[in-house]
């Protein structure tokens, strides 16, 4: 006999076997207890949560005689009669299921909606259960909406999809909806127990729950896990064998991470991250299995009332609850969810990794115990850092304070913010002190001060060699533009390159190319670029792009034509005779940088 996957073996036969999804189980029992039985039902959840398992029990419900033949609609089938044993089977012939994804058109459902003028053949009710619903095509629910509102007494619908937002509301509204929900950890860890009790199967617990995590809510996921690991442990499931199956992190390097956030050592931070990527393991399992932590961490520091006294994990929990401030470990737990969504825009995996570890280090506000040094300050210049710097002042010796500081210092220098002269000297300028001369004081003799006039920088144009080989790679890749032969990473892969050779008496002619950004020359870019040249050219050619220095491009040619223009343009302004005037008029006028735009 050939073997049977645990998904199918303990796939539930009545409602009492169903796990985690009570509110749909009492629901449906005490409609057909009470024979309050609606004529369409709508399953939604996610993957592997029961929604064919439950159709499966109703049309055994609706169907079942009981063992003597005498039963009627029942909650509790009793899985021995013709029709239960049937259903189970697969082979009632007044129960259909209806693959929607592959049997979606308005044709495949006509042909089932024409079977519903008759009655069942040997059950009490037809059954029709419809799976993937929202996979069907507006004309089939179209279709079937005057049957699904009003079908015959004998004929049930059940749907079932795992996205409710496709389906028409048309149709919501003819079915009573019940939504199954993903299952908790918990939940999916003890009916592993169970299962592997009835397997004889020896199984760590760190082992399930690891199993648990992995199915994301998903019983059966869950189960197909656990066939997975009992192949690959031989028969026996252990913590670290599962782990190593699954590719997640051991908590054992996710709890010295937090630990050294929590102490600021970032040596110990790298050299775990260093560690982790020696045995292989996933950045994303780490800072999924850290986020894990610190939700569990935040929980118990917020509501410590909910700590379990059996949990293996209940003294480290304890101790990163205790060095770890509640507001740090919100902030810790915002940046792993962050740097999750990052990792697939890092170069490196490890690197982004490192980045969010790093991130959380730099972050977190310093606690008094913390030995995380002070961050380098910038370079400024004496007068800067005299006149930025906080000062702490004691209230009470204040006003003694305050009266020696202005016996000492004359009132001229005690009011007066630096003078312009510190600029020139290499100090640095307050915001007030921008281009305005400071007004004399009442006491001072006025001098004329010499205006400070920032005028526009000269565009600095970039070097180009130009070559009779780059004359004709630009026009090339100017028609290619212009064509809208190339674009994104082609376009720019033609406008970065430079056309260091090329042999006409070859065949094809072969075109040699040079670009500095390696990421460029991909070999999907080389092809479209060489086939985007061939439709230019009239011939197939012959591509080769090496990597290397360049010195005459069309994006350096570009630049170059536009740095002249700017430059231009800056030379006609200032020497404009009107502008020189006002100039000259208005000692403080200025030609704002960056605001003069070549035509």
């Amino acid at each position: 006999m050939s073997y049977l996957v645990l998904a199918r073996k303990y796939r539930p036969r009545t409602f009492e076997q169903m796990v985690g999804q009570e509110h749909v189980v009492q629901a449906l029992s005490n409609a057909l207890t009470q024979q309050r039985l609606h004529h369409a039902y709508l399953f939604t959840g996610t993957r592997g949560v029961g929604k064919t398992t439950v159709s499966r029990i109703l049309a055994k419900s609706l169907n079942c005689v009981g063992p003597d033949g005498q039963g009627t609609v029942t909650a509790t089938p009793c899985g021995v009669c013709q029709a239960c044993t049937d259903i189970d089977a697969g082979r009632f012939v007044d129960y259909v299921e209806l693959d929607a994804a592959s049997n979606r058109g308005v044709d495949e459902i006509s042909q089932l909606l024409d079977q519903a003028v008759y009655k069942p053949v040997v059950g009490r009710f037809k059954v029709y259960m419809i799976d993937e619903v929202h996979m069907l095509s507006n004309h089939a629910f179209n279709a079937m909406l005057k049957t699904l509102e009003e079908p015959p007494e004998y004929l049930k619908f059940v749907l079932a999809t795992t996205d409710p937002q496709k389906v028409p509301p048309t149709v919501l509204s003819r079915c009573l909806q019940f939504n199954l929900r993903p299952m908790a950890p918990e939940t999916v860890l003890e009916h592993l127990q169970h299962v592997l009790a009835a397997e004889q199967i020896s199984a760590e617990r760190g082992a399930l729950r690891l199993l648990a995590r992995a199915a994301r809510g998903s019983m059966r996921d869950a189960l197909s896990l656990t066939d997975q690991a009992i192949a690959f442990g031989s028969g026996t499931l252990s913590e670290a064998g599962v782990r190593q199956m699954l590719g997640a992190v051991d908590r054992g390097h996710v709890v010295r991470l937090l630990e050294a956030l929590a102490a600021g050592d970032g040596v110990t931070l790298l050299a775990t991250v260093d560690e982790m990527r020696v045995r292989g393991l996933a950045a994303a399992g780490a800072l999924e299995e850290m986020a894990t932590i610190l939700q569990e961490l935040a929980v118990l520091q917020v509501v410590p009332e909910v700590a379990q006294a059996d949990d293996p994990d209940a003294a480290m929990l304890q101790a990163l609850a205790q060095s770890l401030p509640p507001e740090d470990t919100q902030l810790l737990y915002s940046i792993a969810l962050q740097g999750r969504n990052e990792l697939g825009l890092a170069p490196d995996e490890y690197g982004g990794l490192t980045m969010a570890l790093l991130r959380m280090l730099a972050f977190r506000p310093l606690t008094p115990g913390s030995s995380r040094p002070p961050a380098a300050p910038l370079q400024r210049s004496q007068t800067a850092t005299t006149r930025m710097a906080p000062r702490v002042v004691d209230r009470a010796a204040a006003p003694a304070a305050v009266e020696s500081a202005t016996a000492a210092v004359p009132p001229r220098q005690a009011v007066r913010p630096a003078a312009p002269e510190a600029a020139a000297a290499g100090g640095d300028v307050p915001p007030w002190d921008d281009d305005v001369p400071l007004a004399p004081h009442p006491t001072e003799e006025r001098q004329p001060a010499a205006p400070r006039r920032a005028e526009p920088q000269p565009a600095v144009i970039p070097s180009v060699q130009s070559t009779p080989l780059g004359d004709r790679w630009q026009a090339l890749t100017a028609q290619m533009i212009e064509r809208e032969l190339v674009a994104a990473l082609v376009r720019e892969l033609a406008l970065q390159s430079q056309c260091v050779a090329v042999d006409d008496t070859a065949q094809p002619p072969r075109w040699q190319l040079r670009v500095e950004r390696e990421t460029l020359a991909s070999a999907n870019a080389q092809a479209r670029l060489a086939a985007a040249l061939a439709e230019v050219l009239g011939h197939p050619v012959r591509l080769e792009v090496l990597v290397g220095a360049t010195d005459d491009t069309p994006a350096r040619r570009d630049a170059a034509a536009k740095a002249r223009r700017q430059q231009e343009a800056e030379a006609v302004i200032l020497n404009d005779p009107y502008v020189q005037a006002l100039m000259s008029e208005f000692s403080t006028a200025r030609v704002v940088p960056g605001s003069i735009k070549p035509l």
